[in-house]
């Protein structure tokens, strides 16, 4: 008899404590997919290729860091005093978002292709980016570089 009333009662509190929990909501809306798309493939690009420190300052997140193909870390400051004396020489460039996981706690991973076209050679390279958003606002906090090949 003691067995039935501990069986019932372990019974008991594991249904109440399912019943209790409330379900978590995301700090993520659909809109968040659209802007982030946005971001990595207009604004980001625009903003290497006009030299627009305003607009990446405004991307780029205080805690930011870069490691870039050959291995080299910057952050925030040297990549933004960096686009003041690098002009983009390309004549086009697009970036191809191959993954794009956006998590419940504001995380955001953009991986893929930049394609850089320049005369008649192509060159690409392949990118991985962490995204936070703050206050309302995506903001890019590491990014990494490699594999760099020019494609005839």
């Amino acid at each position: 008899m003691i067995r039935y009333f501990i069986i019932i009662a372990l019974t008991s509190l594991i249904s109440c404590g399912t019943e209790t929990e409330t379900p978590k909501t995301s700090i993520i809306s659909e809109e968040d997919h659209v802007v982030l798309r946005h971001l990595k493939e207009v604004d980001w690009p625009r903003a290497y290729r006009e030299q627009d420190t305003v607009l990446l300052d405004s991307i780029l997140g205080n805690d930011f860091q870069m490691i870039d193909a050959e291995g080299n870390w910057s952050n925030k400051a040297q990549e933004l005093e960096w686009i003041k004396t690098h002009g983009s020489p390309h004549d086009s460039f697009f970036y191809e978002i191959k993954r794009l996981d956006v998590l419940p706690n504001g995380t955001a991973m953009i991986c893929g292709t930049g394609h850089i076209f320049n005369d008649s050679t192509k060159t690409i390279y392949q990118s991985s980016n962490v995204v936070v958003k703050r206050d309302g606002q995506w903001k890019a906090i590491a990014s990494h570089v490699s594999g760099i090949q020019r494609v005839e």
